[in-house]
């Protein structure tokens, strides 16, 4: 009896508890491919990311749908990227706007 309860504990301690390298893709297991899964960690690592606030300050924006994402400290809501507050897309717009405004006043 001894025997089997010192062999169920040394398998039990053998098993890790967290993964190594794939991290938050742990959970797809050996499936898609290697590749795949590492394109998906880097989205799922931006979107479930806490981004800083535009209004208040506070690192406390967090995605709450595909393009919505919420500010828990002063309640705003923002449209953003699917996966990122920010896209690149919404950066060149920005620039090209205060630059417009600037040429205007000037």
């Amino acid at each position: 009896a001894e025997r089997t309860r010192a062999r169920k504990n040394h398998s039990k301690d053998a098993m890790g508890k967290h993964t190594k390298k794939v991290h938050i893709t742990g959970k797809y297991g050996v499936r898609y491919g290697a590749s795949l899964r590492k394109q998906i960690k880097k989205i799922e690592i931006t979107q479930h990311a806490k981004y800083t606030c535009g209004f208040c300050g506070k690192d406390s924006v967090k995605r709450d749908a595909v393009g919505i994402w919420t500010c828990k400290g002063c309640r705003k809501t923002i449209a953003g990227g699917a996966y990122t507050m920010n896209t690149p897309a919404a950066a060149t717009v920005r620039s090209a706007i205060r630059r417009l405004r600037e040429t205007a006043e000037a």
